[in-house]
């Protein structure tokens, strides 16, 4: 009996390891300052969430609307995670992907309120957003041992995800683009995307649409247009609240962990799930 109960114990104990995770704090020093008198240092930031098992991979998340995670310290974590992503990080984990939670440099923090005063297009669109990412890229290869990089942006995030992977072409391994702006909202947040140029984007690209996303800024239509074979093409879900919010089917609700197990089956095959929720 001892020895049974001590080999479930250790069978438990294996499987907990498995399922682990470490949560590190990314803050790179980006060598400039923001203030006319004060001169603060600036600072980009990150939330690394490592699997127990060593990766070579990981996804840079770029949230949704404000876009702009305010990252102190590893607590900050969940509230920037969008449900659909919060629900199934595990999976992320269990797969051997480590989850990179990004934020805008310090100097991009602007005004607190709901709506962004800074980290907007033009800075998204820029050389400099390309260089603050890369440093976080270069932390992650040369002390976490991660070469493969995927960044994944929802909402807002993908005016970052997709001037990153024009600006940072084979530097990333691919893109992934979850409910992309493709209309400008009426504080003009957008408007570098329209006509963007995906002939630019050297590295593989993957977008994620539910068809019926009632969104104004993300039409699904418009995505069907430009992305072709890249397309998954995510059908039902439960609508519920804000159309543009995380509780409807602009955030995948009630079909969370398919989106999320179609992201990850890219990554590690290059398949595109053409449909999925059926």
């Amino acid at each position: 009996m001892e020895r049974a109960f001590l080999a479930v114990a250790v069978a438990l104990f294996g499987m907990s390891l498995a399922n682990a995770q470490t949560d590190v704090l990314i803050e790179i020093d980006r060598g400039r300052t923001e203030g006319l008198f004060t001169k603060v240092p600036v600072f980009q930031r990150a939330i690394l969430s490592k699997p127990a098992t060593p990766t070579e991979t990981a996804v840079l998340f770029f949230r949704g609307y404000p876009g702009i995670a305010r990252i102190q310290s590893v607590a900050d974590k969940q509230r920037n995670l969008l449900p659909f992503m919060r629900m199934n990080q595990k999976i992320f984990r269990e797969e051997g992907i480590a989850l990179v939670i990004m934020d805008c440099p310090t100097d991009q923090w602007g005004v607190r309120g709901p709506d962004p005063t800074s980290c907007l297009d033009d800075y998204r669109s820029s050389k400099a957003h390309a260089d603050d990412v890369r440093s976080i890229i270069a932390r992650l290869r040369d002390e976490h041992g991660i070469s493969k990089i995927y960044v994944l942006g929802h909402s807002f995030g993908t005016i970052s995800s997709r001037w990153l992977a024009k600006n940072l072409g084979n530097e990333i391994t691919g893109s992934i683009h979850s409910a992309a702006m493709n209309v400008a909202n009426p504080r003009a947040n957008g408007y570098s995307l329209i006509g963007f140029a995906y002939g630019t984007i050297a590295a593989p690209t993957l977008h994620v649409h539910n068809e019926d996303d009632a969104c104004r800024g993300t039409p699904y239509s418009t995505v069907k247009e430009y992305a072709g074979e890249n397309l998954v093409t995510v059908r039902g879900g439960v609508p519920e609240g804000d159309p543009c919010g995380a509780t409807h089917l602009h955030s995948y609700r009630g079909r969370e962990e398919l989106v999320v197990r179609s992201i990850i089956s890219w990554i590690k095959t290059g398949k595109v799930d053409r449909l999925i929720g059926e």
